[in-house]
Protein backbone atom coordinates (compact mmCIF):
# COMPACT_ATOMS: atom_id res chain seq x y z
CA UNK A 1 0.00 0.00 0.00
CA UNK A 2 1.35 3.42 -1.09
CA UNK A 3 1.70 6.11 1.33
CA UNK A 4 0.04 9.49 -0.30
CA UNK A 5 1.23 13.08 1.87
CA UNK A 6 -0.67 15.85 1.26
CA UNK A 7 1.64 18.71 1.36
CA UNK A 8 0.84 22.18 3.00
CA UNK A 9 -1.10 25.05 0.75
CA UNK A 10 1.66 27.45 0.15
CA UNK A 11 1.62 31.03 1.57
CA UNK A 12 0.40 32.19 -1.93
CA UNK A 13 -2.05 29.95 -2.15
CA UNK A 14 -3.46 30.49 1.44
CA UNK A 15 -3.39 33.76 0.75
CA UNK A 16 -5.31 33.78 -2.73
CA UNK A 17 -7.71 31.17 -0.46
CA UNK A 18 -8.07 34.13 1.90
CA UNK A 19 -9.00 36.86 -0.76
CA UNK A 20 -11.44 34.53 -2.44
CA UNK A 21 -13.14 34.02 0.55
CA UNK A 22 -13.46 38.07 1.16
CA UNK A 23 -15.02 38.65 -1.82
CA UNK A 24 -17.86 35.53 -1.19
CA UNK A 25 -18.73 37.99 1.58
CA UNK A 26 -19.16 41.00 -0.40
CA UNK A 27 -22.65 42.58 -1.65
CA UNK A 28 -23.44 43.69 -4.82
CA UNK A 29 -22.09 47.38 -4.79
CA UNK A 30 -19.00 46.20 -2.94
CA UNK A 31 -17.99 43.59 -5.46
CA UNK A 32 -18.94 45.95 -8.55
CA UNK A 33 -16.13 48.57 -6.46
CA UNK A 34 -13.96 45.88 -6.73
CA UNK A 35 -14.78 45.10 -10.07
CA UNK A 36 -13.46 48.71 -10.75
CA UNK A 37 -10.33 48.36 -9.01
CA UNK A 38 -9.40 45.26 -10.72
CA UNK A 39 -10.36 45.80 -14.75
CA UNK A 40 -9.98 49.98 -14.49
CA UNK A 41 -13.89 50.39 -15.74
CA UNK A 42 -17.03 50.12 -14.32
CA UNK A 43 -18.86 46.37 -13.62
CA UNK A 44 -21.46 45.57 -17.05
CA UNK A 45 -24.82 46.88 -15.08
CA UNK A 46 -26.85 43.48 -16.13
CA UNK A 47 -24.35 40.82 -14.50
CA UNK A 48 -25.89 39.48 -11.10
CA UNK A 49 -23.53 39.09 -7.75
CA UNK A 50 -22.68 35.35 -8.50
CA UNK A 51 -21.12 36.17 -12.11
CA UNK A 52 -19.42 39.35 -10.88
CA UNK A 53 -18.35 36.93 -7.92
CA UNK A 54 -17.12 34.02 -10.36
CA UNK A 55 -15.19 36.65 -12.43
CA UNK A 56 -13.39 38.21 -10.12
CA UNK A 57 -12.65 35.47 -8.33
CA UNK A 58 -11.15 33.84 -11.92
CA UNK A 59 -9.07 36.86 -12.28
CA UNK A 60 -7.51 36.44 -9.07
CA UNK A 61 -6.77 33.07 -9.88
CA UNK A 62 -5.34 33.84 -13.20
CA UNK A 63 -3.41 36.50 -12.03
CA UNK A 64 -1.63 34.46 -9.41
CA UNK A 65 -1.76 30.86 -11.53
CA UNK A 66 -1.32 31.44 -14.71
CA UNK A 67 -4.66 32.11 -17.44
CA UNK A 68 -5.84 29.61 -19.93
CA UNK A 69 -3.11 27.91 -22.68
CA UNK A 70 -3.30 29.82 -25.92
CA UNK A 71 -5.22 27.75 -27.63
CA UNK A 72 -8.68 28.04 -26.14
CA UNK A 73 -8.01 31.82 -25.07
CA UNK A 74 -8.09 31.65 -29.32
CA UNK A 75 -11.53 29.76 -29.41
CA UNK A 76 -12.66 32.32 -26.76
CA UNK A 77 -11.47 34.89 -28.97
CA UNK A 78 -12.96 33.73 -31.88
CA UNK A 79 -16.76 33.14 -30.29
CA UNK A 80 -19.03 35.75 -30.59
CA UNK A 81 -23.13 35.74 -30.09
CA UNK A 82 -24.00 32.52 -27.78
CA UNK A 83 -25.20 30.74 -31.35
CA UNK A 84 -21.44 31.02 -32.45
CA UNK A 85 -20.06 29.71 -29.18
CA UNK A 86 -22.43 26.38 -29.12
CA UNK A 87 -21.27 26.47 -32.76
CA UNK A 88 -17.53 26.42 -32.01
CA UNK A 89 -17.38 24.60 -29.30
CA UNK A 90 -19.00 21.22 -30.82
CA UNK A 91 -16.50 22.10 -34.02
CA UNK A 92 -13.98 21.75 -30.93
CA UNK A 93 -15.20 18.85 -29.41
CA UNK A 94 -16.13 17.09 -32.73
CA UNK A 95 -14.78 13.82 -32.82
CA UNK A 96 -11.52 13.65 -34.39
CA UNK A 97 -12.45 9.79 -34.76
CA UNK A 98 -14.89 9.97 -37.83
CA UNK A 99 -13.88 7.66 -39.76
CA UNK A 100 -15.27 6.15 -43.53
CA UNK A 101 -16.92 2.92 -43.62
CA UNK A 102 -14.56 0.48 -45.55
CA UNK A 103 -11.66 1.51 -43.30
CA UNK A 104 -9.32 -1.14 -41.84
CA UNK A 105 -8.31 -0.68 -38.16
CA UNK A 106 -5.10 -2.52 -37.76
CA UNK A 107 -3.80 -2.88 -33.74
CA UNK A 108 -1.08 -5.51 -32.36
CA UNK A 109 -2.10 -6.57 -29.15
CA UNK A 110 -0.58 -9.60 -27.50
CA UNK A 111 1.32 -10.61 -30.18
CA UNK A 112 -1.23 -11.20 -32.16
CA UNK A 113 -2.24 -8.52 -35.16
CA UNK A 114 -5.72 -7.67 -35.25
CA UNK A 115 -7.98 -6.15 -37.86
CA UNK A 116 -11.01 -4.04 -37.17
CA UNK A 117 -12.97 -3.24 -40.16
CA UNK A 118 -15.23 0.21 -40.23
CA UNK A 119 -19.19 -0.42 -40.95
CA UNK A 120 -22.00 1.75 -41.05
CA UNK A 121 -23.51 0.48 -38.24
CA UNK A 122 -19.99 -0.15 -36.27
CA UNK A 123 -16.97 -2.11 -36.18
CA UNK A 124 -16.27 -5.73 -37.59
CA UNK A 125 -13.59 -8.01 -35.70
CA UNK A 126 -13.69 -11.71 -35.58
CA UNK A 127 -17.65 -12.32 -37.17
CA UNK A 128 -19.34 -10.45 -34.83
CA UNK A 129 -19.95 -6.68 -34.89
CA UNK A 130 -19.48 -4.33 -32.26
CA UNK A 131 -21.49 -0.87 -31.95
CA UNK A 132 -18.44 0.96 -30.51
CA UNK A 133 -14.68 0.63 -31.06
CA UNK A 134 -14.13 0.74 -26.79
CA UNK A 135 -16.50 -2.37 -26.98
CA UNK A 136 -13.80 -4.25 -29.33
CA UNK A 137 -11.12 -3.40 -27.06
CA UNK A 138 -12.70 -5.09 -24.40
CA UNK A 139 -13.74 -7.80 -26.31
CA UNK A 140 -9.70 -7.97 -27.75
CA UNK A 141 -7.88 -7.40 -24.16
CA UNK A 142 -10.59 -8.00 -21.31
CA UNK A 143 -9.93 -4.82 -19.81
CA UNK A 144 -11.84 -1.49 -20.26
CA UNK A 145 -10.28 0.87 -22.92
CA UNK A 146 -11.14 3.94 -24.41
CA UNK A 147 -11.74 2.71 -28.09
CA UNK A 148 -10.01 5.84 -30.35
CA UNK A 149 -7.14 6.00 -27.59
CA UNK A 150 -6.67 2.09 -27.92
CA UNK A 151 -5.99 1.98 -31.86
CA UNK A 152 -4.49 5.40 -31.91
CA UNK A 153 -6.96 7.38 -33.14
CA UNK A 154 -7.32 10.31 -29.84
CA UNK A 155 -5.87 13.71 -30.15
CA UNK A 156 -4.37 13.25 -33.26
CA UNK A 157 -4.97 15.69 -36.11
CA UNK A 158 -6.92 13.57 -39.01
CA UNK A 159 -3.91 14.40 -41.08
CA UNK A 160 -1.66 12.32 -39.57
CA UNK A 161 -4.17 9.09 -39.73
Amino acid sequence: MRRVTIQPASPDREKLDIEIARLRGLDVGELRARWHTVFRRRAPAHLPRHLLYRILAYRLQADRLGDLDAETLRFLDRSGSAADVGKLAAEFNQRRTDLRVGTLLVREWDGQLHRVMVLADGFAWHDKVFPSLSKVAFAMTGTRWNGPRFFGLRDKPSTER
